[in-house]
């Protein structure tokens, strides 16, 4: 589809609004450098990005205390959430610290980066320890949603971890799911079980999130809102209601924001706006198969060097398959991902 053609007088807003933000940001850097020349703000502390809104931040010193609304610098561009900073206060008459500067970006962990509309990676986290991917009995979870995710997750480098949520509706002996989980248990991932409809639904979650910041992943309707309600008792979030014909929820987090959790010890959550489907579009083939794990003691055995494992003679993957090594549906539904990538 061809880009619309914008009109001088578009461009010409467009370019006056950029222009505007420009200049309040160089006054507001030109501010900050008179105060921190003259000594208004305090000495550089640690301290944790527990909220990102444009050019504010809201930051959390490592000693504790309330979050501090904080400008950032002109020369720093792309914190998130979670990120570790150094920051400067800035007190009032009475010594209550009023507001703060970011002055620098401690070194990440790692970063969680989805693409955006235009396929143009976006950072959305930072310094995370695991992805919680939550799928649930209802709407029913499609294997190859499931995939999707964890393929995105190995991509980042941070350990995913499966969450079956509402198990309260698992019907006697679990089902279809029960064989679902299996697989996934078979391959090492850690599975845990949830449900908020009964008093102790959320003991293996809590067990699992204790002395890890996490971020909760899932399609629409599994219910990460309302465990995050349970989570964070003091916290208010809107839950969306499934339709009642689609089975579907609505999306009901606007922005991501680091929590302590106060129900888990040492725990900390990013809470992250809902998505139905984890975009790939970023990746390659080689970087979906890699995603795989039960393929990459495969990848790069098959008979020919540039081996796409579709019919190749002596594909390794094929013979994989074939053996009972690797599971028809996992390798189904990476041959679906691949095919997914090649039709954007």
């Amino acid at each position: 589809m061809s880009k619309r053609k914008l009109s001088r007088q578009q461009r010409w807003r467009i370019e006056k609004v950029q222009a505007e933000r420009a200049r309040r940001s160089e006054q507001r850097d030109a501010q900050d450098s008179r105060k921190l020349a003259a000594g208004e703000y305090g000495p550089e502390q640690p301290g944790r990005v527990i909220a990102h809104f444009g050019r504010t931040l809201d930051v959390r010193g490592d000693g504790g205390g309330d979050p501090v609304r904080c400008h950032l610098r002109a020369n720093l561009e792309g914190l998130v959430t979670g990120d570790r900073v150094v920051w400067r206060a800035a007190q009032d008459s009475s010594g209550n610290v009023v507001d703060g500067v970011v002055v620098a970006r401690s070194e990440r962990q790692n970063v969680l980066e989805r693409p955006d509309a235009r396929g143009q990676l976006k950072p959305v986290a930072a310094n995370i320890d695991q992805i919680l991917i939550v799928f649930a009995v209802e709407p029913a979870p499609h294997p190859n949603l499931i995939d999707r995710y964890l393929v995105a997750a190995e991509a980042t480098g941070i350990a995913p971890v499966l969450v079956l949520n509402k198990i309260d509706l698992l019907p006697e002996g679990g089902g279809e799911l029960t064989a679902l989980l299996h697989r996934y248990e078979t391959l090492g991932y850690s599975v845990v079980t949830s449900t908020t409809a009964r008093e102790d639904g959320l003991e293996a979650l809590h067990a699992c999130l204790a002395e890890r910041t996490s971020v909760f992943v899932g399609q629409s309707g599994v219910g990460k809102s309302s465990l995050i309600d349970r989570l964070l008792p003091d916290e208010e979030l809107r839950i969306g209601a499934l339709s009642k014909d689609s089975r579907k929820g609505t999306h009901t987090t606007t922005t991501a924001r680091l929590y302590d959790l106060p129900t888990a010890e040492k725990a900390e959550l990013i809470d992250s706006p809902g998505i139905r489907e984890f975009g790939l579009v970023h990746l390659d083939e080689q970087q979906v198969a890699e995603g795989f794990i039960e393929f990459r003691d495969l990848l790069g055995h098959c008979r020919f060097r540039d081996c796409r494992h579709r019919q190749e003679p002596g594909c390794a993957l094929l013979e994989a398959v074939e053996r009972g090594e690797v599971h028809p549906e996992r390798f189904a539904s990476y041959r679906r991902i691949v095919e997914s990538l090649n039709e954007t």
